[in-house]
Parts: structure tokens; sequence; C-alpha cells
């Protein structure tokens, strides 16, 4: 049913958009439409939803639908082309006033965190209580994890073009657990590590706690990591390892394509250059297939692949897993030495989830919610925030990056928006420099709401006054001239 509505709504997107139905016209009644395509009159009242959540449809008490055409469409993010050099990573404060805030009932926009109405509570729970009562099975250390969950993640990877069997999977406490293990089995203290620029703020916290130097890579918001600054960066740098969000990347949401994938692991293979792929975003692929890891592509064994349940079933499960490769004996190594194992409950759970089918379910109606979740807020910020902004277009996943127009703070809008319980990202959390300082990332991973919605509003309220403030302070430069 979920596949079949979101075909109606799609294809009643595409009239509208062709000019088919105008603004402000009235939708067919739902039994014409039943009749039009197909279908039932649920599945038509479920399209209507879906476009309504997209901005493209009002729904009018006793009047029916109308088309309402979403505002103005915000252009693209541009790519910074920036020169750069390997950089020691220091933390930022931010970072964990991030964490601090969302525990404080603030307007969660600001941490890549999933909302709870979005997950599969009750089904986890059920499997939760179902791995509890295993006995003897759940008291002992899972080193190199539960035989049961490496064999679902076998299976799993192998349905996306990655064979390898049980013995291949190193189950880690999430998948910064799996970075900072696959860090440290090919890198030593003080080498230099390609990111993507801007990079998830994890992988930077990653390089810190290893002792490594970031070489900050231009990424393009929707074929990511630039592989010409890639390939300068290998000829100008001894480069030790490349980490790489490859589909639906943190902050920009971009989806590296097949074939810049192939040319990515080839690359780096050649040089002798590990890549290190954080993958955990890839089963939440809004529309078609799921893509494929550029581990699928890797012939030489030089692809250290992470990922997680921490943004499809649950943050608080901890639970990651790794294939090492040839690096499997140094990152075994490094996870005994660390924490010895994973817990043992939350990998039994969600073994059976997937055994029984669950998850895959799950997922169908998961990647539906972000899809409109994050299209609503695009429209928001399109509708709210000042001209000459420019919003990512995510495939995937569900957050947004936000470059506002020159001269405005992305900084002070952040530090405002606190002050009013308005939790959102700045852009300097996402470099070691301070060149995405107009920016911001927003999580779309939340049901809609007047709350958010008026959150929205706010922001884009908060970053009108700033672009008006700075247009006053260059006014009375000049005047001082």
């Amino acid at each position: 049913m979920g596949v079949l509505y979101n075909q109606v709504a799609d294809r009643l997107q595409t009239l509208i958009q062709e000019g088919v139905y105008r603004d402000g016209d009235r939708l067919p009644g739902v039994r014409v439409l039943s009749k039009q395509f197909g279908v039932s009159i649920s599945t038509v009242l479920q399209a209507h939803q879906t476009l309504e959540a997209r901005g493209y449809l009002q729904a009018r008490e006793r009047s029916g639908y109308f088309v309402r055409l979403p505002a103005v469409d915000a252009p693209e993010p541009v790519m910074h082309k920036h020169r750069s050099r390997p950089l020691p990573v220091t933390a930022r404060e931010m970072t964990l006033e991030l964490c601090a805030d969302e525990q404080k009932r603030m307007v969660p926009l600001a941490t890549a965190t999933p909302h709870a109405d979005y997950l599969p509570l009750r089904q986890i729970q059920q499997c939760t209580l179902w791995a509890a009562r295993r006995g003897l099975e759940t008291l002992d250390y899972a080193f190199p994890g539960k035989e049961s969950f490496r064999r679902q993640i076998a299976q799993r990877m192998a349905s996306v073009g990655v064979p390898v069997t049980p013995d291949d999977v190193l189950v880690t406490n999430g998948a910064q657990e799996a970075i900072i293990l696959g860090l440290r089995a090919v890198t030593q203290p003080g080498d230099a590590v390609a990111v993507e620029s801007p990079s998830f703020p994890g992988i930077l916290q990653a390089l810190e706690v290893v002792g490594l130097r970031a070489m900050e890579i231009p990424t393009h918001p929707s074929d990511g990591l630039s592989l010409e600054g890639l390939q300068l960066a290998l000829e100008q740098w001894p480069l030790k390892a490349c980490v790489v969000v490859t589909n639906h990347s943190n902050p920009m949401g971009a989806r590296m394509p097949d074939e810049r994938k192939k040319q990515l692991v080839s690359m780096l293979a050649a040089a002798g250059v590990p890549l290190i792929e954080d993958d955990i975003y890839g089963d939440l692929y809004h529309t078609g297939e799921r893509p494929r890891p550029a581990k699928a592509f890797d012939r030489t064994d030089n692809v250290i692949y992470c990922n997680s349940f921490s943004k499809t079933i649950s943050p608080g499960l901890r639970l990651g897993w790794m294939l090492p490769g040839r690096y499997m004996a140094g990152a075994r190594q490094q996870k005994y030495f660390s924490n010895l194992a994973t817990s043992s409950i939350p990998q039994l759970a969600v073994a059976h989830f997937l055994e029984q089918g669950g998850y895959d379910r799950y997922l169908r109606s998961a990647r539906q919610n972000y899809r409109e979740a994050t299209e609503r807020m695009r429209a928001a910020v399109a509708r709210s925030f000042p001209v000459g902004t420019a919003v990512s277009r995510p495939q995937g996943g569900f957050v947004l990056w936000v470059q506002l127009p020159a001269g405005v703070s992305g900084t002070r809008v952040y530090h405002r928006a606190r002050a009013e319980n308005i939790n959102v990202a700045p852009g300097l959390m996402f470099s070691i420099s301070d060149k995405f300082e107009s920016c911001l990332r927003l999580n779309g991973g939340n049901p809609w709401s007047e709350r958010i919605d008026q959150a929205i509003a706010r922001l884009g309220a908060l970053a009108h006054e700033e672009q008006a403030r700075s247009g006053q302070k260059n006014r009375e430069a000049i005047v001082q001239d």
C-alpha cells in the first residue's frame, strides 16, 4: 500500500508541476481519482496527505483539496573550492553543548537523531524481551560479535553487492567506534587523513581521539567528495587514509554516483591509501533502489566498511559493525583492548528483528517519513529565510545543509536561536576552520508540527535580522571610509 500511494502522489505531483493543475485549482474528487488511477479511495486519500506534507496541496474543510504551489525553490549550496593542508583537529565546545541542549526540551533541530515516532519502538521492545529470555546466551563476552547477528549482517551485505561471511564482520558500539577502530588499524598519531568538507563532526572527533590531522577535501552537495580535489591532495601530501560518507552524507546529504564511487576506490587503491567508508544512511534512501556502497566496487580489499543501526532502529542500542577486510587483525585487537565486546542482548534482539523481516517492513515507512519531513522543511526554509539562502536537496537521510546569504552569520543565528530554546547546528562544527561560518545544519527527522513550523519561521526571521545588521555595518564602514 505504501508503495502504491507514493506512486499516485508522485503522478499527481508531476501533473501539478507540468501545469495540468494550477495553483488554486481544486483537484477532482477522490472517487474520480480512484477510477482514474485504478486504486482504492483510501489510497487516494493517503496520496493527498502525502502531497499536503510535501506542500503541494491544501485541504479545505468540506471543499476538498486545492493545489498550493510551494514557495520559490531555494538553490542548492555551492561547493567551496578551497585550498587546504593537513591540520590538527581540536574539539569545539558547541558540539557538546548541542548534545546537552537536546535533553532540555528545546526544539530539536540540531543533532542528527531520528524522532522516536519514526522508530520501530514496539517491535524492538518485543525483540529485546525475546532476547533477554535466551539465558546463558546473553551472559558471555560476545567477541567479535554474536554469530546470529553477524550472519544477518552478512546476508544484508550480500544484497548490496558485498559478499562476505559472518567471520568477516566485527561488531562495534555504533559506527563511531567502527571508524575509530579503522583509523587506529591503518594510521599512526600525527598522520594526515582526507575527509569531506563540510564533514560530519563525529568523524572529526574520531580523528582527534586517534591524534590525526585532517585534510579537508571540497565536497559537492549532490555528488559528494571532489575526486579532483582528492587527487590533488594525494599528489601533495602523504595521506594515510580517507574517510567518506558515500551515501546521503552528513551534513550535505550528498549521494556519490556509482561511477564516482568506482573512481574513488580505484584512485585510493592505486595510491595505497585505505578508504574508510561510513554507510550509516544507506538504508534511508528516499526513492528508487538502495544505493550500493563503495565497498561493492572494491577489488583489492582496500575499503574498510562501517555501518550501524543508530539512524534506523535506535540510537540508544549503540549497535554497529564493520568489515575491516585485510585490516581485521588490527581492528580486532583495537576492539579487544578498548572495550572487549559489544553487549549481547542488543545483538540478539536486532538479529531476531532482521530474521523475522521486521526491519525491511519498517524501512518502507521510515523512508517515506524522512522524505516527506525533509521536503516539508526545505520548503519552509525557502519560504522563511532571506533571498539568496541555499538549501541542500538530499536523496536520503534526514539532514539539511543551509547556506545563508553572504555576510549573514550562522553562528549568531545559532546563539540567538539557542537563547529562544531552538537548537540548530552551526556550520563551524563541520570543519576545522571557519569556512562554513555562514551555514547551518537542520535535523529534518521530526514529524511536522506547529512547533517545528514556528521554529523554522523564527530562524528565518533571525536570519533576516542578521542580514539587516550586516548591511548596516557595511553602510557604516563605507561612511567612515
